[in-house]
């Protein structure tokens, strides 16, 4: 890309996309005209795995580039952390800035590095209510409470229903709204943008627009395979989960059955990826109705999956528990750039956004990110840029290697179901909805204590020390020096800079 001309980034999130809850997939009933075009003029990835199975932690993963365990936030909200973003950084190198829609992040942490911030859901302290307000008037969980009777029992509701409301006043249409404004104003001004447009949807409440819940009928979809079996040796937290689902306490509508309520379920969560696919086809056909798109990056994923019925189960927890989760929509576009159409099978990951966009853009690489520069899959290359691929809570991870995909508990984890210990081993080539743990088959003990070496190994070299003794790391803008310590603008040392002193007796 020429440096003359920086090119426009838009990157789209959705919250909690299964991802092989698309048409191009190969999904019986989803109807996604506009990712399935995105697909196919770009590059799709079928082996993206999330760093963090819920909201904020995965977000900032995004953001920031660093692993779950470098950056320390495994739950929702948080202080502000010293920990570069890239809208800064690509605010630095003269982009106009701007986050749009459920940002879901630390408070202030986004806010300050943007030039336009409109956060939908309250969940950044930053946001303004005012537009806040418009949609806690306008959007599916005001319809729910009136459609329900329960207004103010819960804060989310698991159930499916159609919104009242039309889809200009859906939190998607909303968010369409402003982003094409902030596109509108920094293209007129002859800046480049870098834009994040984050949608709330699929994510519960499970409400779309009438017009895409008009598109399913509910008894004729289909529940995946997976979503009756018998649960031997999964996780006693799944198993519970499951259980706690057929007791039907989520159920709001008519008729109140475990049956029903999940395929109603499963009609709201299809018509919510079809109105963020709506969504979606509103940013592309603005870019190509202003001459943008030839010079645009487009990047669609989410921030992880949802059961979407798998496992019988409805949301997302327990999430390290299940590919449905741990694996993402992950789909890059920019006309004549990439290779159309190409499928990458390559194991990427979402810290891997950061330094491919810095790349693409032709700025500085981000000192403070853990990912990698994907750019030659983007070209259609066949090469591996990540051995394996990791999502994290504090104290599980998931190993995704080739066709295997390996929980790992603590042995105090699940101590009183299993006091030899747990863990899970899937053939996701032979197996791929998971229905069969192979961790107490004799034939896979070898790979299991693989993949935990690996891991072991993945979380030694990945981790961002404070301080090493005898290192010298580089200087530059990105660092400073205190007490002859120098370290990168998070405060910590990059581990590509230790591996320059794999040798040092400190280390």
């Amino acid at each position: 890309m020429s440096s003359e001309k920086k090119p426009n980034v838009v990157f789209i999130l959705s919250d909690q996309h299964n991802a092989k809850v698309v048409q191009h997939q190969g999904h019986p009933d989803v109807k996604t005209p506009n990712l399935d075009r995105l697909s196919m003029e770009g590059v799709r990835f079928d082996a993206a795995i999330t760093q963090n199975p819920i909201c904020t932690p995965s977000r900032m993963c995004f953001h920031s580039g660093q692993y779950a365990h470098n950056h320390g936030y495994y739950g929702l909200g948080g202080p502000k952390p010293p920990l570069p973003t890239m809208f800064g950084h690509f605010r630095r190198f003269g982009y106009a800035t701007a986050a749009v829609g459920k940002i879901h992040c630390p408070e202030y942490w986004i806010e300050d590095d943007t030039d336009f911030f409109r956060e939908v859901s309250g969940c950044s302290i930053g946001g303004n209510p005012e537009y806040r307000a418009f949609l806690q008037a306008n959007d599916g969980l005001q319809a729910w409470e009136e459609s329900s009777g329960r207004k103010g029992v819960y804060g989310q509701c698991m159930d499916g229903f159609p919104s009242k409301q039309p889809y200009r006043q859906t939190s998607e249409g909303w968010t369409v709204t402003e982003s094409i404004n902030f596109m509108s104003k920094a293209s007129d001004a002859g800046n480049p943008f870098f834009i994040h447009v984050s949608f709330p949807k699929p994510h519960s409440v499970y409400c779309p627009a009438q017009r895409f819940w008009d598109l399913y009928d509910t008894e004729k979809i289909h529940l995946p395979p997976n979503a009756d079996y018998e649960m031997v040796h999964k996780a006693p937290n799944l198993v519970a989960s499951r259980k706690g689902y057929e007791n039907l306490d989520w159920v709001e509508f008519e008729p109140k059955t475990y049956e029903a309520g999940r395929k109603r379920k499963l009609h709201g969560y299809l018509g919510c990826i079809s109105q963020v696919d709506f969504a979606v086809g509103e940013i592309m056909e603005w870019l190509d109705s202003n001459g943008l798109s030839e010079n645009t990056i487009i990047v669609y994923s989410s921030d992880h999956g949802d059961f979407a019925t798998e496992h019988g189960l409805i949301e997302k927890a327990p999430g390290i528990s299940s590919d449905a989760i741990t694996r993402i929509p992950f789909i890059w576009r920019c006309p004549g750039r990439f290779k159309s159409g190409h499928v990458s099978k390559e194991i990427v990951e979402t810290v891997d956004v950061s330094q491919t966009l810095c790349s693409l853009a032709g700025i500085e690489p981000m000192l403070t990110s853990d990912g990698k520069d994907i750019t030659p899959l983007l070209k259609g290359e066949n090469r591996e840029i990540h051995n394996i691929g990791v999502t994290e809570f504090a104290w599980s991870k998931s190993v995704r290697e080739g066709d295997f995909r390996m929980v790992y508990y603590p042995l105090e984890m699940f101590a009183k179901e299993y006091p030899d210990g747990f863990g899970e081993l899937y053939d996701l080539k032979n197996d791929p909805w998971e229905m069969t743990n192979l961790y107490f088959d004799p034939q896979h003990q070898d790979r299991i204590r693989h993949m935990q070496k690996k891991l072991m190994d993945w979380l030694v070299t990945t981790t961002r020390p404070v301080s090493t003794l005898a290192t010298h790391v580089a200087g530059g803008w990105q660092t400073y020096t205190r007490l002859h310590n120098t370290v990168c603008m998070d405060g910590k040392i990059s581990p590509d800079q230790l591996r320059e002193l794999k040798n040092n007796n400190y280390l």
